[in-house]
């Protein structure tokens, strides 16, 4: 559906976007995650082509998506810097997306009133708060019925209802109409509960991309305890991170699971259990391995 092919943007001397390779297949949702200045906003704007690369591709459906109107008209872009004309309310932006996507949705709409009831649809939107802002671009963007959502920092000023509200309303449609949504937060919590996939962004490049159920294979908390400290452990056995309480011991460690476990039962243990690792902590150690600077966390 969306695929990325090598892609490279340098503001005068700053290079924001270094060789990213990414792929987003259909019908899916894909997380988009890393630090502050990682250049995820910059790749969000290449694929809706906003911005025009310097080196690499930017394909939607097989096609190169700069200055192609058939493929950005079934897209919409919910950003976390949001525009609206000055004068305008809700009902003149129903009338201005209206006549650029022509798949716009009025029973949607008059259906979706029930969810944003409380905004008042007469008022200029710029006299409303930001939370209701973003609800009214949600609102809109989905009537147009996209074929893909892209979303940057998507809930980001909603209280935890509407918040709530919002991502069940975007799993329905998903699941209603196959819409492939690619979604930036820095709230991996939200991003472990809805994606599907994930990809890591780090210094302009995607460090790491994989399934949720994957990439929550490939790194696991171990916690164990021996009668006299912890022996030495293979070489074989990658800890990224360790930490104890007493003889209790709590390790980081990469690779599966399973084989760490089946390693460690080798050196009679007092006991060994596996703890799952939330997207959070995962995100934690690899960024800690690409250099980000992780010192400590709290286990």
């Amino acid at each position: 559906m969306i695929r990325v092919e090598n892609l490279r943007k340098n503001f005068g001397e700053f290079r924001a976007l270094d060789g990213v390779d990414m792929h987003v297949p259909k019908g899916s949702i894909y997380g988009l995650a890393g630090p502050n200045g990682a250049g995820k906003t910059t790749l969000l704007r290449h694929i809706m082509g906003i911005y025009r690369q310097d080196e690499g591709k930017v394909l939607v459906e097989g096609k190169l998506v700069y200055e192609q109107p058939d493929v950005k008209n079934r897209m919409i872009f919910i950003s976390d810097d949001l525009f609206y004309f000055q004068q305008a309310d809700t009902m003149e932006m129903k009338r201005f997306y209206k006549g650029i996507y022509p798949g716009f949705d009025e029973k949607l709409f008059e259906k979706l009133k029930e969810v944003f009831q409380n905004i008042d649809t007469k008022r200029r939107i710029r006299k409303l708060s930001k939370g209701m802002q973003k609800q009214v671009s949600f609102w809109l963007g989905l009537c147009c019925s996209p074929g893909i959502l892209i979303l940057d920092e998507p809930v980001d000023g909603l209280d935890p209802v509407m918040r709530r509200q919002i991502w069940n309303l975007l799993l329905s449609e998903r699941k209603k109409r196959g819409m492939t949504v690619l979604v930036s937060s820095h709230n991996l919590r939200e991003l472990e509960e809805v994606c599907d996939y994930v990809g890591i962004m780090h210094q302009g490049r995607i460090r790491m991309e994989r399934s949720l159920q994957e990439l929550q294979g490939t790194v696991s908390k171990i916690q164990t305890a021996f009668e006299q400290g912890v022996p030495v452990l293979p070489e074989t056995f990658q800890v990224l991170h360790m930490s104890n309480l007493g003889r209790v011991y709590t390790m980081i460690v990469k690779g599966d699971s399973g084989k760490a476990r089946e390693e460690l039962e080798k050196l009679h243990p007092l006991f060994v259990d596996v703890l799952p690792l939330t997207l959070e902590e995962i995100f934690i150690y690899e960024m800690g391995g690409a250099d980000y600077g992780i010192q400590e966390i709290l286990l």
